[in-house]
């Protein structure tokens, strides 16, 4: 299982939808072609999407071969010492994103030296970060037989130790990410790209042989923890040997600065604590009170945390890009990139999750085996649509940290989180897992409520776009593919196998497919995409 990471919290209104029926969809503001930077950006989503191939090829072997070698209640506990150790990252407190933003910026303005006072206060902030996740783990450790009562004592023994192993290395690697993040506001995204494949490759590595010799959890630990303190210590020596002009000096802190990244930090820490809530604790949730389906519903939760990676890896270069463009763009053509990007963000959101959804049980079987498909499938279904539906407005969450007013949106993240953490720990107590993913879908709902509801009032100078057109070519547009999939819903919202014959899938596919190319994009947008298909392959084929 890969470990949860935090992602935009978002949401629709019923009363827009209502209107929407009445209303035609506008014609669009074109914005002008892609600039250098712009082309950085697509550079940066490739050099993202490459990390994301490797570590989603990660993340789909190496839970199969774990769940056939180790049994079900070990399984369970060794995703919960993951879970657990996975909160040293919710203590990042917006560092990096922080460092990203401003050092594009300073260096936007080819001012190094700013760049470095930036560098050096985020990592002062950092180091305090990291003692506070090695006291966090320790916590954590100490408590697991109250944690997880039904956990066998055995497994309760070796879960303590590897907690310790994991959250210890993982707050190390939290103060290194300040030297990747470096990279991250250069709009360097191959460097951090290679420490992360190389650091995901050595864990799956060392976890593999770890349980191929029959180790213990403890020893599975160690092999996590060794990874990534390699992991860590790659950061640093790519920094010094590539940025190292980029300095870092704790001795001479910029209080100023450092005053200003706190600020900015405040509301993405209000930020990261809610997503903590939102995806961060379900599965801990699930353990307290269900330890027996743990395996099952985090095997359900891989799929929905591939779609949210392939999301995160796409939008990750948007938020140094449009800073930059912020300076140069007005709030007319800021608009339009969120329209657009969000119109791109729906449809990959739905090319990745009606699959996973139609045919869950049968990719499950086959990747997991019969018990595990009969058991996750309906936790996959629902967490699923829950993200689904949260991320719709990840780009416009994306772009106000950009644009430093991510305050708009703090109430709508902690309103989903209070809503998310109540109602999962209530259905939890009387309906188990199913009721901590129904949790997950109804914090969902409210949440991108809120965005469209109330706080895109308060960002319209920084984007002019109004709320309706934003939900119509943005939203409602792309979402028409998903039309062929509610038609056959009876179909395939099943427990077992769906029950679609082989010219239903066709049928299904094709309509689909069609509905994606032919209303999801513009007519532009396809030309744009045929040309770029052909050079490509031009290419490749003068190559061969």
């Amino acid at each position: 299982m890969e470990t949860a990471e935090p992602s935009n919290a978002t949401g629709v209104t019923e009363a827009v939808s209502a209107n929407l029926s009445s209303t035609s969809l506008p014609v669009e503001v074109e914005v002008a072609p892609l600039s250098g930077r712009m082309s950085r950006f697509a550079r940066n989503s490739a050099a993202n999407v490459f990390r994301l191939v490797v570590t989603s090829l990660i993340g789909i072997l190496l839970p199969a071969y774990l769940t056939h070698h180790l049994p079900v209640a070990t399984y369970g506990a060794w995703v919960l010492v993951l879970q657990l150790g996975a909160y040293v990252g919710y203590l990042d407190f917006g560092v990096q994103t922080a460092i990203a933003k401003y050092i594009a910026e300073f260096e936007a303005r080819q001012d190094f030296e700013g760049c470095g006072r930036c560098a050096s206060a985020g990592f002062m902030i950092i180091l305090a970060a990291s003692a506070l996740g090695i006291l966090l783990t320790g916590v954590l450790a100490w408590r697991v037989p109250e944690l997880f009562r039904n956990m066998p004592p055995d497994l309760q023994v070796g879960a303590r130790y590897a907690i310790v192993l994991v959250g210890v290395s993982l707050s190390i690697s939290l103060a290194a990410s300040v030297f990747s993040a470096i990279f991250l506001g250069l709009q360097r995204y191959e460097i951090p790209m290679l420490t992360t494949v190389a650091t995901r490759l050595l864990y799956a590595s060392a976890v593999g042989i770890a349980v191929a010799t029959h180790s213990s959890l403890v020893v599975m630990g160690a092999a996590v923890a060794a990874a990534n303190v390699v992991g860590a210590a790659l950061q640093v020596g790519l920094w010094k040997r590539l940025a190292a002009h980029i300095e870092i000096n704790l001795r001479a802190i910029d209080f100023t600065m450092l005053r200003r990244m706190l600020g900015y930090c405040g509301v993405l820490t209000i930020w990261s604590m809610c997503m903590l809530f939102i995806t961060g604790i379900d599965v801990t949730v699930v353990g307290h009170y269900a330890f027996g389906e743990v395996a099952f519903y985090s095997i359900a939760a891989a799929p929905t945390t591939l779609i949210l990676t392939v999301i995160g890896a796409l939008l990750g270069p948007l938020l140094p890009a449009a800073s930059a463009l912020s300076v140069e763009r007005s709030p007319q053509e800021m608009g339009a990139i969120l329209l657009r990007t969000t119109r791109y963000s729906t449809l990959i959101l739905l090319v990745t999750g009606l699959p996973l959804m139609m045919a869950g049980y049968e990719l499950l079987r086959l990747w997991v085996g019969r018990d595990y498909a009969q058991h996750s499938i309906r936790f996959l279904q629902i967490l699923l649509l829950a993200n689904i539906l949260r991320n719709l407005c990840g780009p416009y969450a994306t772009m106000v940290v950009a644009l430093s007013r991510q305050r708009v949106a703090t109430v709508p993240a902690i309103t989903e989180a209070v809503v998310n953490l109540s109602s999962s720990i209530w259905l939890a107590w009387h309906y188990g897992a199913m009721g901590v993913a129904l949790g997950t879908l109804i914090g969902s709902a409210v949440s991108v409520a809120m965005l469209f509801g109330i706080s895109m009032d308060y960002t319209q100078v920084n984007f002019a776009i109004p709320r309706l057109r934003l939900l119509a070519g943005g939203i409602v547009r792309p979402a028409s593919m998903a039309v062929p999939s509610a038609l056959l819903l009876p179909m395939w919202w099943r427990t077992g196998p769906p029950s679609l014959t082989p010219a239903l899938w066709i049928g299904w596919a094709i309509s689909t497919g069609l509905l994606a190319w032919f209303v999801g994009l513009s007519r532009g947008e396809r030309a744009l995409l045929k040309q770029v298909t052909t050079k490509r392959m031009t290419f490749a084929l003068r190559r061969a």
